[in-house]
């Protein structure tokens, strides 16, 4: 990937982040929300990965997938798959 591809790819993450973050702080039960949010997001990576045999998409496994689906739940997921879309 070029430079610039990571730019991009840094620029969207860090404001998704962000976003996510600001969200987390003002709800109500900001740990509550961030065990949620991490919970359903390593189920969805499990769900993407278990479906993969049936569909070819899958996600692989490691410290990146599962932190981002862990820290960004379900749209991190989904911005996982767009990524390998676009960049695979």
């Amino acid at each position: 990937m070029s430079v610039w591809s990571w730019v991009l790819v840094g620029v969207f993450g860090g404001g998704g982040l962000l976003a996510v973050v600001i969200a987390l702080l003002k709800s109500g039960r900001p740990i509550r929300r961030v065990l949620s949010t991490a919970v359903q997001g390593i189920c969805a990576l499990a769900a993407v990965n278990v479906t993969g045999m049936f569909t070819g998409v899958t996600l692989g496994l490691g410290w990146v997938t599962g932190a981002v689906a862990a820290v960004l739940g379900l749209p991190g997921v989904v911005g996982l798959l767009l990524g390998q879309l676009i960049f695979m």
